[in-house]
């Protein structure tokens, strides 16, 4: 757990880093701005660029407690650098994807079209009808819009059908055979 907050944070240029009373660090950069509030035990400096966490003593909560802020403080400052994206697949007949202004819209074998509305932070691209990319600066926000849309329809094993990730491997099943032979 410690060897996570130990670890040093390089802020990239263009990235503008403050900390106000009571630990609410803001990160400004090329992409927008993000705020959080960390635990007060928590003891954040920055020098020269470069973000260090400290922790006031050795008990197991503040040791987590210590590298859980450093990763937060991290994403934080590559999601204002850089951003995060993810991208979903729609896999099956029929099956497409469509976006109509702030609305994602799906035909995934359901008898009606499933609307899921984009939350404020989020981009979604449908560049083709099949895939479905998902970006934002904060990487919590980003991965559980893209964990509702893939929750609407799971893989499944028989046919391989429904949303999945780029890059996931679906593990596939063998049907029923028609006749057993004997």
């Amino acid at each position: 757990m410690s060897r996570i907050g130990n670890k040093a944070i390089t802020v990239p240029a263009g990235v503008e880093l403050t900390i106000a009373e009571g630990n609410e660090v803001t990160v400004k950069g090329p992409k927008g701005s993000l705020t959080k509030t960390f635990s007060p035990l928590m003891e954040i400096s920055v020098d020269e660029n470069v973000i260090t966490v400290k922790r006031p003593n050795e008990e197991k909560h503040t040791k987590q407690l210590h590298g859980t802020t450093r990763a937060l403080l991290a994403t934080m400052v590559e999601g204002v650098s850089t951003g995060f994206t993810k991208q979903l697949k729609v896999v099956g007949i029929g099956y497409r994807a469509a976006l109509k202004g702030k609305t994602l819209n799906l035909n995934v074998g359901f008898s009606h079209e499933v609307n899921i509305d984009v939350p404020e932070g989020v981009t979604v691209e449908v560049p083709d009808n099949t895939t479905i990319n998902v970006s934002g600066i904060d990487k919590q926000i980003v991965g559980q819009f893209a964990a509702n849309v893939r929750a609407v329809k799971k893989p499944e094993p028989y046919g391989g059908k429904g949303i999945r990730y780029v890059g996931e491997v679906v593990r596939r099943k063998e049907g029923k055979t028609a006749a057993s032979k004997k």
